[in-house]
C-alpha cells in the first residue's frame, strides 16, 4: 500500500534518536502486513488493517513507543512504563528482533480477521458517597423524592450528593437541597436539562 507523506513528515520532525526506531517499526509493519494503510490518528502515526486500527507508534523527547490496538491480547511483559507494548523505547536495542515483532503484527491481524473486539479492563465501580445530612433530612420529609432518590442508579445519587456537598455557603447548600428535592419528586436526575441535547 502507498505510504502516507504525513508519517514521513512526522518521522522527520522527531528527535534524531527516534527516527531510526520509527523507520524500523514502520518497515516491520509493512513487511508483516503488506495491505496495511497508514494514517494519522490521535496526532500520531497509525496503521489500519481492514478499516480497523492495527497499531500505532509515537516519539517523545526521550523515548518512542509502539502499541497494538489489541493490547490486552498481545502481552509482551514490558507494558506499563509507557504507552504501547514495549515500554519506553530509547534505542533499537530496546525492541525485540524483527521476526518477533512481525509475528506479533500477524497475531494482531488474525485478531482483526476474527472480528475480536479489543478487551479493555473493566473500571471498578466508584464507592457510594454518604448522603449529606441536609439532603437526608429533606428526603426524610418528602416520601416521593425519597422513593425516586432510592430508585436512582448509584451514579445519579452520587451526582446529587456531590453537587450539594460542593456548596460552601449554608444558603447555597439550602438552595441546592430544595432544588434537588423538587427535581427528585418529579423523578428527574441531577443533569436532566441536558439529557436530550
Amino acid at each position: 500500500m502507498p505510504r502516507d507523506s504525513r508519517i514521513d513528515a512526522y518521522i522527520a520532525s522527531r528527535a534524531p534518536f527516534a527516527q531510526p526506531i520509527l523507520i524500523w517499526l514502520r518497515e516491520r509493519v509493512h513487511a508483516a502486513c503488506p495491505q496495511v494503510e497508514e494514517t494519522i490518528k490521535w496526532s500520531i502515526p497509525a496503521f489500519v488493517y481492514q478499516s480497523k486500527p492495527l497499531a500505532n507508534m509515537a516519539a517523545f523527547k526521550a523515548h518512542a513507543t509502539f502499541g497494538f490496538w489489541h493490547r490486552q491480547e498481545l502481552k509482551t511483559g514490558k507494558e506499563g512504563s509507557a504507552m504501547g507494548q514495549y515500554g519506553r523505547v530509547e534505542s533499537l536495542d530496546d525492541l525485540p528482533d524483527a521476526a518477533t515483532i512481525e509475528r506479533q503484527i500477524k497475531e494482531a491481524m488474525a485478531l482483526t480477521d476474527s472480528g475480536t473486539a479489543p478487551k479493555r479492563a473493566a473500571k471498578p465501580p466508584k464507592p457510594e458517597l454518604p448522603v449529606p445530612p441536609e439532603l437526608a433530612q429533606a428526603l426524610a420529609a418528602d416520601d416521593a423524592a425519597s422513593a425516586h432518590f432510592d430508585a436512582f442508579p448509584p451514579g445519579c445519587r452520587r451526582e446529587y450528593c456531590e453537587w450539594i456537598a460542593e456548596a460552601k455557603r449554608p444558603e447555597t447548600k439550602a438552595k441546592r437541597v430544595a432544588e434537588a428535592v423538587s427535581w427528585m419528586r418529579e423523578g428527574k436526575r441531577r443533569n436532566w436539562k441536558y439529557e436530550n441535547c
